[in-house]
């Protein structure tokens, strides 16, 4: 079984795939964290990795066949797969896909609680944030650029609903409800397949 998790900034998505991933012995595969890492080793921010990407599809396409290549090879040996990024139910069609989504006031706040941790600030590799407010403007242009690319390279919308098996919003969900609400979901999913079965 393969579990695809796309979703707004800010929502929950890692932590979320995290407690999945525990709960149902899984492997995770973080897309976000492999762009992250990338950007790094080019000595760049994500932003300025995410503007290079708009002429550059390899650091999206490849990066994104890689993954859910990767997610296949991992459930043909019998793993549970928690495939983590914006795009994967695309590339992983057969996946449970959910959409996880956040008011993007609460989804900042999230974000900037985070970058007041010096390791967290880190491995978000946000650049230089120095108030919310900029915060929020960096992330409402993060989603328009993401979704330009998306569009331009796959040919779809990723917060279009239509492409997701269940939506959740966080703004009010603590990311364990918000998981269990997944699980329920991924369990009456097993039960309606080995009844058609």
């Amino acid at each position: 079984m393969i579990i695809t998790i796309s979703g707004t900034p800010g929502s929950g998505k890692s932590t979320i795939a995290k407690i999945l991933e525990n709960k149902l012995g899984a492997e995770r595969i973080y897309v976000g964290g492999i762009r992250r890492e990338l950007a790094r080793q080019k000595g760049w921010t994500l932003e300025q990795l995410n503007e290079y990407a708009q002429t550059h599809p390899e650091t999206d396409v490849d990066i994104d066949q890689q993954a859910s290549a990767h997610a296949r090879q991992l459930e043909k040996k019998g793993n549970i797969i928690v495939a983590e990024g914006r795009t994967q139910f695309h590339f992983l069609p057969e996946s449970i896909k959910i959409y996880i989504t956040v008011s993007p006031e609460e989804g900042a706040r999230r974000i900037w609680n985070d970058l007041q941790h010096q390791e967290l600030q880190q491995q978000r590799n946000e650049g230089k944030i120095v108030s919310l407010e900029q915060l929020k403007r960096s992330l409402a242009e993060r989603e328009d650029g993401d979704t330009q690319r998306y569009t331009k390279y796959y040919g779809f919308d990723h917060r279009d609903e239509k492409y997701y098996d269940l939506i959740i919003d966080t703004t009010s969900l603590r990311p364990e409800q918000a998981a269990q609400k997944i699980l329920d979901f991924v369990q009456a999913h097993k039960k309606n397949a080995k009844k058609n079965l």
